[in-house]
């Protein structure tokens, strides 16, 4: 495969924008570009290095995963109760995904569909603020404990928006949490427990009809870029949880503006 640095800058790039709103198919787009590291090859790679991210989250949360086990009285969201929110969460993107792969592929994976997904996503985000800050905080629901199977079935169909590529799981999640009275920090926390069951069904999905493409000297190169992602990513969690108290979504919203025509110009012929 392509030098050791490549399998660093894409493990960088995935772990820091695969649970911020700004897509991460985008910047992997313009990363591989910019290195030459694109092909089939080059995309299964991509896909492989989410589980890094994924087994991010499953670290910084694991106190709220362990709690999927048993029952809490003093916690809603645990045992069956909170394994059923995640499965009404993930069921919507997974029925319209396992429908709709081939679709999306054939059709929603070009430069006009990725840039519009970017300028669509940050609208609708700055919408979702404008909103939110109509609502009295009386009325937000707030923490994870407080959520209901009503609200995460709601977030659920938000996330099949996530299925365009380029705008963005965690981006949609939140925004949906939002303009479903959920306050912005608690939206966020969702969306990156969420991502785990949705994330490791896709991911396990496309690698199963790719693995086959990697060679066992491969295994190196695959390991920099699962490490580095994996790191980067509890990094991004952590700065973004932290973030999101005292700043709305409206800067992302920018960025994606920004970087839009750059996806467009940027995308491998």
């Amino acid at each position: 495969m392509a030098p050791w640095h490549v399998a660093l800058i894409m493990g960088l790039v995935e772990g820091l924008t695969e649970f911020l709103p700004v897509s991460s198919t985008g910047h992997l787009i313009l990363a591989g570009h910019l290195m030459n590291f694109t092909g089939p090859k080059a995309e299964s790679f991509e896909i492989a290095i989410q589980l890094g991210a994924i087994l991010s989250v499953a670290v910084l949360y694991r106190d709220r995963f362990a709690g999927l086990l048993k029952s809490s009285p003093a916690r809603n969201f645990s045992g069956l109760r909170g394994v059923l929110l995640l499965f009404l969460t993930s069921l919507p993107a997974l029925v319209l995904g396992f429908f709709a792969h081939k679709a999306i592929k054939a059709h929603l994976f070009g430069p006009r569909t990725v840039a519009l997904a970017f300028v669509v996503g940050a609208l609708l985000m700055m919408l979702a603020e404008r909103l939110a800050a109509r609502t009295s905080r009386a009325r937000r629901v707030g923490g994870l404990d407080s959520l209901d199977p009503g609200l995460a079935l709601g977030v659920g169909f938000f996330q099949c928006l996530s299925l365009w590529p380029g705008f963005s799981r965690s981006g949609a999640t939140i925004m949906g949490g939002m303009l479903l009275g959920v306050d912005r920090r608690t939206a966020a926390e969702y969306s990156f427990l969420a991502a785990v069951p949705v994330m490791c069904a896709a991911v396990g999905y496309d690698l199963l009809k790719s693995w086959r493409l990697f060679e066992n000297g491969d295994l190196g190169f695959l390991a920099v870029g699962f490490v580095v992602s994996f790191i980067s990513a509890i990094v991004a969690v952590k700065g973004f949880i932290g973030l999101v108290s005292r700043m709305t979504l409206v800067p992302f919203a920018l960025y994606r503006l920004a970087l839009a025509p750059l996806v467009w110009y940027f995308w491998p012929a």
